[in-house]
């Protein structure tokens, strides 16, 4: 079952005193499977918050219909089954993280037996127990980030929309911030999360949409994608002569002890693996290398 479908989606934003009209979206279509965790990919600018804003009925779109679960997003029975953390969140600084969850739980109209027990789940989720009683103003960025997670979980949504959730954090903020979306995912939640970093991106996401001037100009599995553009291989052995592998011309370099040989094609690493076996060499590995998500992401655009 499709979770998010947007339809032909089209925005434009009037500036200059009205005088001149800036077309972001330009017919962007996409759909997201129920319980799949994709990953939207642009540039600053390309119109990722601008479709996020769309699909959340914050911004009237031109043309074009946006759907959460067959109904349209912009209605009530639709964010229902939404929740959302934007790019920058903000909350008020001298909240505490549990008055923080009590007050969003309020505007689901959560009765206050179910929201006491709620809070104190979505604390211990998203690594915080013990910190409840904190003013948000004492919190680092990354304890933000999962207290802003935490408040997009109090109505227990179905669908999370997550706008770069991983900005503005260091290695061990965007690795805790990974760990809760893959724990949703494994939880059954459809994710939707828009990022620039790459790395983040090839690591949890199942499918990526790449948007450039307003459209999806490529789309797919990322396993697939990054199988399908092997660049090389690299066969790494040792218990070799040295002079042995120049008789046969094998192009090779030295990594400690091991010889480290590149091969174009199948064909050439076969060959090698009967070389070497014929010569009684000892074989760590084969493995094939290619382009990473970074890689096909600055073809696409034309980088």
């Amino acid at each position: 079952m499709e979770a998010i479908k947007i339809l032909d989606l089209e925005k434009s934003f009037v500036s200059d005193f009205m005088v001149k009209r800036t077309k972001v979206l330009k017919g962007l279509s996409l759909t997201v499977k129920e319980g799949e965790l994709y990953g939207f990919l642009g540039q600053n600018g390309a119109g990722k918050t601008t479709t996020i804003k769309c699909l959340l009925g914050l911004i009237k779109p031109n043309a074009g219909d946006t759907f959460i679960f067959d109904k349209k997003s912009n209605t009530v029975n639709g964010r229902k089954e939404i929740g959302f953390l934007p790019e920058h969140p903000y909350f008020y600084d001298y909240l505490t993280v549990e008055e923080l969850l009590f007050f969003t739980a309020k505007l689901f109209s959560i009765k206050q037996t179910n929201a006491r027990k709620r809070v104190t789940e979505l604390i211990a989720r998203v690594g915080m127990t013990g910190k409840g009683h904190l003013k948000l103003r004492k919190l680092s960025k990354g304890m933000i980030q999962r207290i802003g997670l935490a408040q997009a979980l109090v109505n227990d949504p179905k669908v999370l929309i997550l706008d770069e959730p991983f900005s503005g954090l260091d290695p061990i903020g965007r690795k805790e911030v990974r760990d809760i979306i893959l724990s949703l995912k494994d939880a059954g939640k459809t994710v939707f999360f828009s990022s620039h970093i790459l790395q983040d991106m090839e690591m949890i996401a199942d499918r990526v949409g790449i948007l450039l001037d307003g459209k999806i100009i490529k789309e797919g599995v990322i396993s697939e994608m990054i199988s399908n553009h092997i660049d090389y291989y690299e066969t790494t052995f040792t218990n070799i002569d040295e002079t042995l592998l120049k008789n046969n011309q094998y192009k090779f370099v030295k990594r400690g002890n091991k010889f480290v040989v590149k091969s174009i094609t199948n064909e050439e690493v076969n060959e090698l693996i009967e070389f070497l076996i014929m010569n009684k060499a000892k074989m760590s590995s084969v493995v094939q290398l290619g382009q990473t998500l970074e890689d096909i992401f600055l073809k696409e655009i034309g980088q």
